[in-house]
């Protein structure tokens, strides 16, 4: 037997004079040795060839390696993984084929490794476990076909969706659980729940509830507050997970001494102690403090100090339990926008948005127009969501604006019903597109076949004529009603306007307008009164007017605080067959009840008419009730014939309207909203000196509750109001329902 060192010695005497490659058959052999460490004409080194057997399996194109030598010829023999000819799903109805795809690594022509496909069983699991099913199971199986092919098949058993079955907290002394388990986003499962994913597990939400939780009591002078725990536990039989949080709550603590320190020069310390919430004595609250830092900043920003920091400095003290805080306001340079990048608008154009910035690249920056910009996008009703933030530029005086935009639908297909205590059905359809080719502009059509009207509609805006900030656009209308039940006759109208808009000053617009109408009043009752006898015929109408809009609203969508207030004015007599004068003004004041969720308005509309040199003809009074006076039908109040209970309509009116909006407890995704209002309103005042004409001036008053959905079938609003103060000649109207979809 020979020494361990001749032994070696001899191995490595041994010069390879070919390396010789079987077993496979797609592979190139070229493509195997390239793997290989040794070579031919290299002496035999079994340390290579144990290092290059590992390469050969790391590849993932082999099954099985072996490599052997027989003299002096190294011969490598492999076994080929096969290429997957086909890969599928069964079993799965509640995850598409599309989505299950986009998780897993494999696909068609891949070696097909038993690795890769564990990885990818173990993938799909995890995307039924994120839907909420963790009793689902994923078998593979793998069908043998000729080439070394394989069709690769995911059987799948769904299995039920794993709920929440409890949520228990322990720790909490000074809230009980159901307090806190209105504060996270995870629901215990409950019937009523089949509209949500809230109720099954989630660790990303198990985890955001933690947060939720910290924020919560934060908010309730528990800066010491901290969650242990927070556990999720399967039962056995897998339907159901129990949630526990453990608490610790810690002591709560006040405000102490409040002060703020300012480095930039135009902006005192002193003019700055209003902007801050946090008032010493009071309870702490996080929310608060951060309130203050954004009030704080938005106050440099309106001096152009885009990047200003606003760093709260902290002092606990634990023996008398307050938390002082100081708002040192670091100074940063001058800033100016040095570009404005706008993302994610597929279809509209880039100009539409960009119009609507207040500020323009190589302004001062600021951030009053900042967020008046903001608001001004979301306004055009465009997009899903509007995100605008800013970054460093590339000088420290620069800054980049990127407004961010996720398009919605703006065609709109709206169908109206309203049902009254007189069983009386009304019902319209109107077609919209309110972004026409991207371009912002807004067409619609509309067309109304129900029992009592017959309607077409047209109507087209341009929001920029001649690329200013003037709109301008023209209506075409016919509409045949049929006002017999309420008034005794009907009326054809027929004509056009032409309309104008255009900006005053910073909140404030204006708009002009031309109209002219033909309008036939004909079909009259045999019961009809005097008065609209009188006006039976055709009246040909040219008027022009204007609109004056004062608004700070914060949202002209949502808004939750600010004002509204317009006035305007309609001269009939520019040729035509009738002369007077309309006046019409109307306010809307909108308060925070509490945050941004519970939104008081109070507004009143009012608007009077008369003659100039006659008699203020039929079809220009003004009628009140339905959707502008809840609780009364369409022309439910006013002057009225005795004899054959006609509304006649009135020269004047005033209506004022007080509305609480609110959530109901349904998670924000459901859209739906809570309502309840009270309108107290009149109408009065009629030329026409018929004994036979009731006309009280008399206020008359309505409650009611509703509800607003934003449902998957586009908006639904419902009111449901009972009058309180009312004349008995009055007709009510209990339920309203208004519904559309969007397409």
């Amino acid at each position: 037997m020979l020494p361990v060192s001749q032994s070696v010695y001899a191995q490595s005497s041994v010069i390879l004079s070919d390396i010789r490659v079987e077993g496979n058959q797609r592979i190139e052999d070229d493509t195997v040795k390239s793997y290989l460490l040794i070579t031919a004409g290299a002496p035999y080194d079994r340390s290579r060839v144990d290092r290059s057997l590992k390469a050969l399996f790391n590849t993932g194109l082999f099954a099985d390696v072996t490599i052997r030598q027989e003299g002096t010829v190294l011969i490598v023999n492999v076994v080929e993984n096969p290429i997957i000819n086909r890969l599928a799903f069964e079993g799965n109805r509640r995850i598409d084929d599309d989505t299950l795809l986009a998780e897993i690594q494999l696909r068609p022509r891949i070696v097909y490794t038993r690795a890769r496909v564990q990885n990818d069983v173990q993938r799909i699991i995890t995307v039924y476990r994120r839907s909420g099913r963790f009793a689902a199971t994923v078998e593979p199986k793998v069908i043998l076909l000729p080439e070394n092919r394989v069709d690769l098949v995911f059987e799948i058993n769904e299995g039920e969706q794993t709920g929440i079955k409890k949520i228990r907290f322990y720790g909490n002394k000074h809230f009980s659980d159901r307090q806190l388990l209105s504060e996270i986003s995870t629901e215990e499962t409950r019937w009523y729940n089949f509209l949500s994913d809230t109720d099954t597990y989630d660790p990303d939400r198990l985890t955001f509830d933690r947060e939720l939780l910290r924020k919560f009591y934060l908010s309730k002078g528990y800066a010491d507050f901290r969650v242990v725990s927070a556990i999720a536990e399967l039962t056995p039989d897998r339907d159901g997970f129990f949630i526990t949080f453990a608490v610790e709550e810690g002591a709560k603590y006040t405000f102490g001494a409040i002060d703020v320190k300012s480095e930039i020069k135009d902006l005192p310390a002193d003019t700055l102690l209003d902007q801050v919430t946090t008032i010493e004595g009071e309870t702490y609250n996080a929310d608060k403090i951060e309130d203050s830092i954004q009030k704080l900043t938005f106050e440099a920003g309106k001096l152009g100090y885009a990047f200003v920091n606003v760093r709260p400095r902290i002092e606990r003290d634990r023996e008398n339990l307050t938390i002082s805080v100081t708002y040192e306001i670091n100074k940063g340079p001058r800033v100016y926008v040095e570009r404005i990048n706008i993302t994610g608008n597929v279809r509209t154009l880039d100009y539409v948005i960009r119009r609507e910035m207040k500020l323009a690249e190589g302004d001062a920056f600021n951030t009053a127009l900042l967020r008046l910009s903001r608001s001004r996008i979301r306004g055009l009703d465009f997009f899903e969501k509007v995100e605008v933030t800013q970054e460093e530029g590339t000088a420290a005086d620069k800054t980049v604006i990127n407004v961010d935009v996720q398009e919605k639908s703006t065609g709109e297909l709206s169908v109206g019903a309203g049902f009254s205590t007189t069983d009386s059905v009304s019902a319209d359809l109107q077609i919209r597109e309110r972004n026409l080719l991207g371009r912002g502009q807004d067409l619609r059509f509309g067309v109304s076949v129900g029992a009592d009207a017959q309607t077409i509609d047209i109507g087209f805006t341009e929001p920029y004529f001649l690329d200013r900030d003037l709109s301008a656009g023209f209506d075409l209308f016919r509409t045949v009603r049929d006002y017999q039940d309420e008034s005794g006759y009907d009326l054809e109208r027929t004509g056009f306007v032409l309309r104008s808009g255009f900006p005053i000053k910073e909140f404030v617009r204006g708009d002009v307008f031309y109209s002219l109408v033909n309008e036939k009043i004909d079909n009259l009752t045999a019961s009809a009164p005097v008065g609209i006898q009188k006006a039976a015929g055709d009246y040909l109408i040219s008027s022009v007017g204007y609109t004056i809009t004062i608004s700070d609203l914060d949202d002209t969508l949502f808004p939750t605080t600010g004002s509204k207030y317009t006035f305007g004015q309609t001269v009939s007599g520019l040729g035509g067959d009738v002369r007077s004068l309309a006046t019409n003004a109307s306010y809307v004041r909108f308060f925070p009840v509490y945050e941004n969720d519970v939104v008081l308005s109070l507004g009143v509309n009012g608007g009077y008419i008369f003659g100039l040199g006659e008699d203020v003809i039929l079809t220009q009074r003004y009628n009140v009730g339905g959707r502008n006076f809840r609780g009364f039908e369409s022309r439910g109040i006013g002057p009225r014939d005795i004899a054959s209970g006609d509304a006649l309509g009135g020269n004047a009116y005033v209506i004022g309207t007080a509305e609480l909006r609110f959530p109901v407890g349904l998670p924000d995704e459901y859209g739906v909203l809570g309502r309840t209002f009270i309108d107290v309103g009149t109408l009065t005042g009629i030329d026409d000196d018929d004994p036979g004409i009731v006309d009280k001036a008399s206020p008359r008053a309505s409650i009611g509750v509703g509800l607003n959905w934003v449902s998957p079938f586009g908006p639904i609003q419902i009111n449901v109001a009972v009058p309180v103060v009312k004349e008995d000649f009055d007709k009510e109207e209990v339920f309203q329902l208004d519904f559309g979809t969007r397409f």
